[in-house]
């Protein structure tokens, strides 16, 4: 078997933003109270952190923020995918060079390539560096899926670790234990289906749901490998209202404004993305006070 990059819950980690770039004193404070309260993994510069909105210069500034401000206390995965190869490269480079323990790397978006050219677009990259990778599949944003066939295939390169699986689709994943065994290991991305996966030989989850309920989520993992089912199966039902709520509106929306409503200086959405709509706000904060994270 591959070797995990972590085993539990990893936050999908918001950037607190302010009208000028990247508050790196509030995300120093997200991280140390993430790692406070027993997350398993930093996932910085990922779809909840906005990368799709930030320069090259905060993209890499984050990474580099995030390494140095761990300090290995628990793993950092840098979000380096592209839908420009080259791109992907140097970026994955980039964050091998200032310490990364892992990449995250999604499929590349809007120009939906083959099969064969996602086969070419990660091994290049696989081939780039010298620290493990997981792809990340999630057809609802980028328009093409991770066929099995694919996965088999890339299995085979040694820097090919990992899956963050966010297809929704728990047949698929049953068919990819099927065929690749444990030459791929998976994470769920998807928050309400942390223990199906995990049922199916799954290692963890990169989550959204971390960022505001991080020792739940790790105990909900905790529980599944200390062999609790009904403790794990409790906590994935009773977040059920929560993980709803978070993805009321497309992500990272509904987490940003619950991170300031828990008083974190999350800062300003960068557009396109817009302040919810009052009704998800108040279904947020019902959810938010449900879990006495909230008054």
């Amino acid at each position: 078997m591959k070797k995990p990059i972590f085993r539990g819950a990893g936050v999908a980690i918001i950037t607190p933003y302010t009208e000028d770039g990247i508050n790196f004193d509030e995300l120093g404070r997200i991280i140390d109270d993430q790692i406070e309260k027993h997350t398993d993994a930093i996932i910085i510069t990922g779809t909840t952190g906005e990368s799709a909105t930030m320069s090259d210069e905060e993209h890499r500034a984050a990474i580099k923020f995030a390494v140095d401000h761990v300090k290995g206390r628990i793993p950092v995965i840098a979000g380096t995918g592209s839908n420009e190869t080259s791109y992907a490269v140097e970026l994955s480079k980039y964050a091998e060079s200032v310490g990364a323990d892992a990449l995250l790397v999604v499929t590349p978006y809007y120009n939906k390539c083959t099969q064969k050219g996602l086969i070419a677009h990660y091994t290049a990259i696989a081939d780039a560096v010298n620290i493990p990778i997981i792809l990340y599949d999630v057809p609802s944003r980028t328009g093409v899926a991770i066929a099995t066939s694919t996965y088999v295939e890339l299995a085979k390169h040694p820097n090919i670790v990992a899956v963050k699986e966010a297809n929704g689709d728990l047949s698929k994943i049953l068919r990819l234990r099927a065929a690749v065994g444990d030459d791929l290991v998976i994470y769920s991305g998807n928050d309400d289906q942390i223990v199906p996966i995990l049922s199916l030989g799954g290692q963890g989850v990169i989550s959204v749901l971390s960022n505001v309920a991080p020792q739940q989520t790790h105990d909900m993992c905790q529980a599944f490998f200390d062999g609790d089912t009904k403790k794990a199966e409790k906590l994935q039902v009773e977040y059920a209202d929560l993980i709803d709520a978070l993805f009321c509106e497309v992500n990272p929306i509904p987490v940003k404004v619950a991170m300031r409503k828990l008083g974190y200086n999350a800062g300003p959405l960068r557009m396109p993305l817009s302040e919810m709509e009052p009704q998800h706000e108040k279904q947020l904060e019902d959810a938010l006070r449900n879990h006495g994270l909230i008054q």
